[in-house]
């Protein structure tokens, strides 16, 4: 393990994420809300310790192996997060303890949109701005870019894009380097970001807002500069323009890439995961318009049907966005979400849950097993389109399936003995490991009132969703150390 060249790296990572200190600073001083100090501090903290940590190291050259990849990545993400905080700390506006800096900075990277904060409308316009950035920055993810910007990285690049990017099949690449792979991905993302502010600017939006919940919706974060989220705005033109960006930021960017590059939209149409989450979005739009209606819970249709399109992309794309108290919703439907944020959006996408493509292929595995009971002899492929996967694919599906539900009842088990009550420590894990934000119970409309030891507990879980369970668990495994 080169343990020196870690350093260098993370050094250098961490000098460039201090950079992220100046864009809030600047807001500080166009809106004078007089909350730049912290920023500047968290600058100048930031850099120095990111110097001090590559200076003494920075004639390492060695190349990075896998096992370096996936440790850079799981360091990079705890240490990025803590730095994150530091501005949050230094703040006199909220005053932030320990956990509640620390749990608001990994809500943000990780864009789980969960958040400790009550009054948000009212707090500095820097720090409203602070928050959605880091849900941009995390969604596409922070090692892309560096992998971009750093070439020093060399060969290593691949290694830290294998950890990074959520999905089950992570050795495609769109272009032949992995540098200019991680540049179209941050193109399509930059692109999706402006499209997306000027379509809230024009729908009503100012532009600090426009931009900020641009951020948050490319990011498929759900942080919002107002307490009533999106239902702040009470427009159902906005609430249309939200649902649209979610659903495109939900859907695997090498299928973005493939479409722009080829000019032919029949890219997605050809992807099989791509079917099956509209087959999924379109299922639950229908069922809470029909549950909503048959309870008569809004005055009219239209209202219904703005509501339940909203609520159902936003949870399940485990965005998180509001635009009403859905945990308040009758029957089935608050519990019917949770669980519709554990498919999330697609591989390759800024959405948590398992993604799409996994769960499809648990469906698929399950029907094949099925079949062999009525014809043990017969032998069945499983196929993804017209392509038979390789069955080390599925075996790796299952082995992630087995791995999230068991992070999931230890975590689920951990908050229980916080003294959280059932619904609440269920949803929380839920939210949490899945990125999506909001729960029910005492989580439902923010986590300010639960325990320090919860927030500690669940600031783990968005990690584990963030990198995916296997990234972080397989540093716990010997021959992880041995090899």
């Amino acid at each position: 393990m080169q343990f020196r060249t870690i350093i260098k790296i993370l050094g250098q990572l961490v000098a460039l994420f201090s950079i992220t200190m100046v864009p809030p600073a600047l807001v500080s001083l166009i809106y004078k809300d007089g909350g730049g100090v912290p920023f500047v501090l968290a600058f100048v903290f930031s850099i120095a310790i990111g110097m001090l940590a590559y200076y003494p190291n920075r004639k390492e050259k060695g190349d990075l192996k896998a096992r370096e990849g996936f440790l850079i990545v799981v360091l990079f993400w705890l240490v990025l997060g803590f730095f994150a905080s530091v501005p949050l700390i230094f703040l006199q506006t909220p005053s932030l303890s320990l956990a509640d800096a620390v749990f608001e900075a990994f809500s943000g990277l990780t864009t789980t949109g969960a958040t400790v904060l009550t009054g948000i409308e009212h707090l500095p316009k820097s720090v409203l701005f602070y928050r959605q950035q880091l849900q941009w920055l995390g969604g596409m993810g922070i090692i892309v870019l560096a992998v971009a910007v750093l070439p020093m990285l060399g060969v290593g690049g691949m290694q830290l894009y294998r950890a990074e990017t959520p999905g089950p099949v992570k050795d495609s690449k769109m272009t032949p380097r992995i540098a200019d792979t991680a540049k179209h991905l941050w193109y399509i993302y930059v692109s999706l970001t402006a499209a997306c502010t000027v379509s809230y600017w024009a729908a009503g939006m100012g532009w600090f807002d426009a931009i900020c919940h641009a951020f948050s919706t490319i990011a498929i974060g759900g942080f919002s500069t107002y307490d009533a989220s999106m239902g702040h705005f009470d427009s159902p033109l906005i609430n249309i323009i939200c649902v649209v960006f979610l659903i495109i930021a939900a859907v695997n960017f090498s299928l973005h890439y493939a479409a722009v590059s080829s000019r032919n939209v029949r890219v997605y149409l050809r992807d099989p995961e791509f079917k099956v989450f509209l087959f999924i979005q379109l299922a639950l739009v229908v069922l809470c318009f029909a549950v909503l209606s048959s309870n008569q819970v809004y005055m009219n249709g239209d209202e219904t049907l703005d509501q339940a399109l909203f609520q159902a992309v936003s949870i399940s794309t485990t965005a998180g966005f509001a635009t009403d108290n859905f945990a308040a919703w009758p029957l089935f439907l608050p519990i019917l979400l949770i669980f519709s944020s554990f498919i999330g959006g697609c591989a390759g996408s800024t959405g948590g849950g398992m993604k799409v493509v996994r769960v499809f292929l648990l469906y698929l595995q399950g029907v094949r097993e099925l079949n062999r009971l009525v014809h043990p002899r017969a032998i069945y492929s499983i196929k993804l389109g017209r392509k038979a996967l390789p069955d080390k694919v599925v075996e790796a599906v299952w082995g992630f399936f087995s791995a999230y539900a068991l992070v999931f009842v230890i975590i689920m088990i951990a908050l229980l003995g916080t003294g959280m009550d059932n619904i609440t420590a269920f949803s929380a894990t839920a939210a949490c490991l899945n990125n999506l934000g909001p729960g029910l119970g005492e989580v439902a409309a923010h986590y300010g009132d639960i325990t320090d030891t919860a927030k500690w507990i669940l600031t783990i879980a968005m990690v584990f969703g963030r990198l995916e369970i296997f990234t972080l668990l397989v540093l716990f495994t010997p021959t992880f150390w041995r090899g």
